[in-house]
């Protein structure tokens, strides 16, 4: 019986694990890297493992096996390529590795001509494209986004600039070109770049010169961009010459958390000379699977060397392998490989390259690689649709004591965190810089307190600071004759900032211009992009064409164009009681007086025996009644509650206009006036006269390029004299000046004055190169002084100016509609409703007076007669109408007519003798 059950067996097998097709007892995979090193150390303990887990499981391949073969290239890019063409020769399916780009760029163009996939998890520079090298495939998160995290912290701590040290390699000159790209983005940059030679050439004397050029630099940002031996190399002679305390950043690649994670402990010289150094680390969440790995690795290696994450993905990618030859298999695919006719050409020769074939399945297979689905050790596993791996992210490691402390966590998801990346999957991705935390780290110099980040370079130079030689307005600036002193409004604040600052800044005045006239302006600034002035102090107006190539601080003074025009004494007239109200304004307010009085007769007229009589006695009742209400002595009593609702409106409206038109009156005749035909800088625009500007301002540029004022039309004036003989000669209708110019200028010439209202809203700043750090600095000074007083103290000082006595005012405003339209509206509003109320009210009255009158037999008739009849309704009294007897006729009688025409006649004639009394008693 057992021997059936064996003989079962076979049978069995292949019925459950075979996908009906010949299956190859082994399948080669190879494996190039430095075993010297230390991802070379635990990448072969790790892929060793995963090769037994995977053939110690029937599931997964069943029969076959994977055949795992390792070649040490040895840091040597000519050993890396033998070690691949030696797999090529064996008919290998895939090769992990290499583990440097530099040889990857070379392998790429073998692996894409055999169609063999090339798979690493250590290579990864940004540059190994998918388009360029269809075969090769990086299994772990590529650089591109370790320099994306690198700018994350560079921007989160604030620092603007930064120096990158780097392996002189294709790996480290791409990865330092990706990081400045990701800097960029954030508006950071890097200022110095050192290399390094390729490792292990890198020697103790060439790093010293290395960082002494570093520590020469005004950045204290240092990014290392290297390998293990290298970079330890560089910390233990940065420790040497002191570039490892306060005020130094260093960052590091992933590099130096491989060996904090695989060799525990660091010796005490090594441990000391990376106190405070952050570094960063692949994340790969904790899980099942990990820990029994991890709990599985002393066994496994011996406890030789401690695991790291690339531990990790190198387990995973021999089981990425493992899976896709699973799906290979079960795809009907066979392991098959055909000679290269293209290599059929380079027969000669002891090179057997006929032996390198291409294998027939690669593309099927790689394309299995890329469907990856599934959870490793470095948890889910699968590729982006740019082939990149997805949920890239990262641990941010703090160097501290004997150990290292981790700060945060980095992830392309949502930036900078102090929680797991896995948990914030599940939220909706946050990237606000609100959003970006990270705990606090403890710096170089055993700190916590957060590096500047930068200062002044220490190679003797001082910072070239420019300063305008100005003719006019020396009060802002200016050099003492015979010295090299100079002084000023600007200067002192200048002084007075540079004085808060935390730290010493050497610096020396370089005095700009010809002396003859102001400089121009924008010159001056531009030079501060050509490194002739390290910046720009001055009255240097904040425009927008200069904030385009340097970086102003916190403005100090603010300083707008206005328009300066000469001042007439305005004489007093017949006429000046009409100055008060504009034109309109007196028509609109004539029309109300009649309107009113119109309203207020239709609303008395029925009730009101003063607003009865003959047409000419009622027509001079209502201008009389209108006009008397502008001094509030009209006669005439309202009787009707409508009528003394709207009288009331409008006699409030006629005292305000009333109380406005003599208080502008006394104004006009009490006080001199000044008055100038220049009102504004509308006006000048309009006009076509010359326009006066102070040489070197950024006046000239504004109003030929903003305002479209032809460039003829303006006049250079070098001085406050030139401005007032100008202006009093006719030479200029107006000056254009910042209203600090002009605040001087008008201390001591009373001749003159602003009209109009200021027209740009700017400031005046000190101008530094774009991206420097010192005008953050200098603002926070500026706005430090002006809490404390000491900026106004500075104003006073040099600005406050005793103005000459003027016992005049300019032209007040005249009086517009547009101040009384609410009062004319509610006015307008009242009349429409009570005359409204009045007609609705009338017909209502007709309507019960006469619904008792039979119609006649033609409509035509009755609506004349009931015309007739309503407007002899209106027009009579209220209490005659309603004493007026109604009788009920009988619908088409002839007598009826009859008696309605006598009646007509009776009421006519009572009419005609009421106004006939009415004349004799105006008469007598």
């Amino acid at each position: 019986m057992n021997l059936v059950w064996l003989l079962l067996l076979p049978i069995l097998y292949f019925a459950l694990f075979s996908d009906g097709g010949s299956r190859p007892a082994s399948v080669n995979i190879g494996a190039i890297f430095t075993f010297d090193t230390i991802n070379g150390k635990v990448a072969r303990i790790a892929m060793k493992a995963a090769v037994d887990d995977v053939n110690s499981d029937l599931s997964i391949l069943g029969g076959s096996k994977l055949a795992l073969t390792f070649h040490d290239s040895n840091y040597s890019g000519l050993f890396g390529i033998i070690g691949a063409l030696q797999y090529m020769e064996a008919d290998t399916v895939a090769i992990i590795g290499p583990q440097h780009p530099v040889m990857a760029h070379v392998l790429s163009h073998l692996a894409n001509e055999l169609q063999v996939p090339l798979l690493s998890f250590t290579a990864l520079d940004p540059t190994l494209s998918a388009l360029q090298y269809p075969f090769f495939l990086q299994t772990a998160p590529n650089d591109l986004f370790l320099m994306s995290a690198i700018a994350d912290m560079v921007s989160y701590y604030g620092w603007r600039d930064v120096i990158a040290v780097f392996t002189d390699d294709d790996g480290g000159r791409n990865g330092v070109a990706a990081l400045g790209d990701k800097l960029a983005e954030r508006r950071c940059r890097i200022s110095y770049k050192a290399a390094l030679p390729p490792d292990p050439g890198a020697t103790r004397s060439g790093v010293t010169d290395i960082l002494i050029k570093v520590a020469l630099m005004e950045s204290r940002v240092i990014v290392l961009i290297t390998y293990a031996k290298s970079g330890e190399l560089v910390f233990d002679v940065a420790h040497y010459l002191g570039m490892m305390g306060n005020g130094y950043v260093w960052i590091t690649t992933t590099w130096l958390s491989t060996v904090l994670d695989s060799t525990s402990p660091l010796p005490p010289a090594k441990r000391d000379s990376i106190q405070g150094v952050l570094t960063l680390r692949p994340h790969t969440p904790d899980s099942e699977k990990k820990r029994a790995f991890v709990s599985r690795w002393n066994q496994i290696s011996g406890g030789s060397i401690g695991l790291n994450p690339y531990g990790l993905y190198a387990y995973d990618t021999v089981l990425m392998i493992a899976h896709a030859v699973k799906a290979f298999f079960y795809q009907g695919g066979t392991i098959s490989f055909s000679n290269n006719s293209r290599l059929s050409d380079f027969s000669g020769g002891t090179l057997n390259l006929k032996a390198m074939n291409i294998f027939d399945g690669g593309k099927q297979f790689l394309n299995n690689i890329l469907q990856t689905n599934m959870t490793g050790l470095t948890g889910p596993i699968r590729f982006n649709s740019d082939r990149s791996l997805i949920n890239p992210a990262f641990d941010i490691i703090n160097v501290i004591g004997t150990g290292f402390r981790q700060i945060g966590y980095w992830s392309n998801y949502s930036g900078l965190s102090v929680v797991p990346p896995e948990i914030l999957y599940a939220k909706p991705p946050n990237r606000s810089s609100s959003n970006q935390k990270l705990n606090n780290p403890i710096w170089p110099g055993d700190t916590t307190t957060k590096p500047r980040g930068w200062v002044f370079p220490n190679n003797g130079r001082q910072l070239r600071i420019g300063i305008p030689k100005r003719v006019s307005f020396q009060e802002f600036v200016s050099q003492v004759p015979g010295t090299d002193m100079v002084k000023g409004y600007c200067i002192d604040v200048f002084l007075a900032a540079i004085n808060l600052l935390p730290y010493a800044v050497p610096y020396r005045f370089v005095p700009y211009g010809d002396g003859l006239e102001n400089p121009n302006y924008n010159e001056f600034v531009r030079l501060i992009t050509t490194d002739f002035f390290d910046a720009v102090i001055g009255d240097i107006a904040i425009v927008t064409n200069r904030t385009k190539i340097v970086d102003f601080t916190q403005p100090y003074i603010e300083s707008g164009l206005v328009v300066v025009a000469p001042m007439r004494k305005l004489n007093s007239s017949a006429w000046a009681f009409l100055r008060p109200f504009t034109p309109m304004m007196w028509a609109v307010t004539a029309a109300f007086f009649l309107a009113v009085g119109v309203v207020i007769w239709i609303l008395e007229h029925r009730m009101n025996d003063e607003f009865r009589g003959p047409p000419r006695k009622q027509a001079v009742t209502i201008l009389w009644f209108s006009f008397s209400t502008l001094f509030f002595a009209h006669r005439e009593n309202t009787v009707s509650t409508l009528g003394r609702s709207v009288l009331l409106i409008w006699l409030f409206v006629v005292l305000i206009i009333n109380s406005s038109y003599t208080a502008s009156l006394t104004s006009i005749l009490t006080v001199q006036q000044l008055s100038s035909p220049i009102k504004g800088i509308e006006s000048l625009i309009t006009s076509t006269e010359p326009i006066g500007f102070q040489v070197g301002s950024f006046a000239e540029n504004y109003l030929i390029e903003e305002l479209n004022i032809p460039k003829s039309r303006l006049v250079a004036l070098g001085s406050p004299e030139q401005y007032a003989i100008a202006l009093e000669k006719g030479k200029v209708a107006a000056v254009v000046d910042e209203r600090s110019y002009v605040e001087l200028f008008l201390s001591n010439q009373c001749k003159f004055s602003i009209v109009g209202e200021e027209f740009t809203k700017s400031g005046w700043g000190f101008a530094f190169p774009r991206d420097s750090p010192l005008p953050i600095d200098m603002s926070t000074a500026i706005l430090t002084l002006s809490e404390n007083g000491d900026l106004q103290r500075i104003h006073d000082k040099w600005l406050s100016r005793k103005t000459c006595s003027q016992s005049t005012e300019l032209e007040p405003n005249r009086l517009h509609l547009r101040s009384f339209w609410g009062l004319f509206l509610i006015c307008g509003i009242a009349c429409f409703l009570a005359l409204f109320i009045y007609f609705i009210s009338v017909v209502r009255q007709f309507s019960q007076e006469f619904n008792s009158e039979a119609d006649s037999s033609s409509h035509a008739s009755s609506r004349s007669r009931r015309l007739h009849s309503f407007l002899a309704f209106v027009d009579g009294k209220v209490d005659e109408s309603r004493s007026k007897s109604k009788t009920k006729l009988t619908e088409n009688s002839p007598n009826t007519i009859v008696e309605e025409d006598e009646q007509r006649r009776g009421y006519k004639r009572k009419q005609m003798e009421a106004s006939a009394n009415s004349s004799v008693d105006d008469y007598t």
